[in-house]
């Protein structure tokens, strides 16, 4: 297996991933393209110390963005994960957010 942190790169902090945060106790990352949802939980299960029921994933795909004189750019694509962790258990890196 992979090194967790090779895995998750940081946790997503946007309005509505704190709003899922509060509501159903679900965590948002982004996270390595190349990885699949059963080496997502086992990362996050390891990194956190907590029991992940169910993981989501998203392609999110780079937007264009101009770039001073130049025509424009792109931004790169990236994969983020929704972890649904079991009732009752919380990721500390989110509390006071």
């Amino acid at each position: 297996m992979k090194d967790p942190r090779d895995i998750i790169y940081r946790p997503v902090l946007t309005e509505k991933a704190i709003h899922l945060k509060d509501t159903n106790n679900e965590y948002t990352f982004y996270v390595a393209r190349a990885t699949n949802k059963i080496e997502i939980k086992k990362a996050i299960e390891e990194l956190f110390k907590v029991h992940v029921t169910k993981v989501t994933t998203i392609q999110v795909k780079g937007k264009r963005r101009r770039l001073g004189r130049l025509p424009e750019g792109k931004t790169s694509d990236r994969k983020k994960a929704i972890c649904k962790l079991k009732e009752g258990e919380r990721i500390e890196i989110f509390e006071g957010v």
